[in-house]
C-alpha cells in the first residue's frame, strides 16, 4: 500500500470519520505516490514529499501529461480545489493541505498568463536552521501545514478541510 494513502486514510477517519472514495493513482508521477481522490465529493490530489539529501527541503513533483503526452505544470482550471502533500520523514508525519488559489498566487499552478513550476520545494515546520529563502517559503507555507504528532492542530484541520477555496 502507498505510504501517503495510508497516512491520509488515517488522518480522515480517526480524527474526522471521513472515508477516501474514488481512489485514481496517477501512474505519471508514481514516483511520488501520486493519485487524487475525494471526501464528501470534494476532489483532493495528493503528493509524498521526497526528503533532498544532505539539506532541509522536501522535494515533489507538481506535473502532468498534455494532450501530446508532454510534460506540463499542474493546470489552474483543471486542479482539484485542495492538493495535499503528505510527509512522512522516520517518526515524523505531517500534511500541507494547499488551496490551489494560494497555488495560483504564488505561481505554481499553470494558466494562460503564468507558466507555473513542474516542482516545488516544502519545508515543514520541524525544520530549522534554514537559508532565507526556505525561510521565506517556510513562513507562507506553515499556514497550510498540519503536524500530525503536534496536540493542537485539530481546528487548523478542520479549517484547511472544509474551507472551499477556488
Amino acid at each position: 500500500m502507498l505510504q501517503s494513502k495510508e497516512l491520509l486514510e488515517k488522518f480522515f477517519f480517526s480524527i474526522f470519520k471521513l472515508e477516501i472514495n474514488d481512489f485514481k493513482e496517477e501512474k505519471q508521477n508514481r514516483e511520488y505516490e501520486g493519485f487524487t481522490f475525494s471526501i464528501n465529493e470534494q476532489l483532493f490530489r495528493s503528493r509524498l514529499a521526497r526528503k533532498t539529501p544532505k539539506k532541509k527541503e522536501h522535494f515533489v513533483a507538481f506535473w502532468e501529461k498534455d494532450e501530446y503526452n508532454n510534460n506540463q505544470p499542474y493546470l489552474y482550471n483543471n486542479s482539484p480545489s485542495k492538493i495535499i502533500i503528505s510527509m512522512i520523514v522516520g517518526e515524523k508525519k505531517g500534511i500541507f493541505i494547499f488551496p490551489r488559489l494560494i497555488l495560483l498566487d504564488k505561481k505554481i499552478l499553470k494558466t494562460d498568463k503564468q507558466k507555473g513550476k513542474m516542482a516545488i520545494r516544502v519545508y515543514p515546520t520541524w525544520e530549522k536552521e534554514l537559508n532565507d529563502s526556505a525561510k521565506r517559503t517556510q513562513n507562507w507555507q506553515k499556514d497550510y501545514f498540519i503536524d500530525l504528532l503536534a496536540v493542537n492542530n485539530l481546528d487548523k484541520a478542520k479549517t484547511l478541510i472544509y474551507r472551499n477555496i477556488a
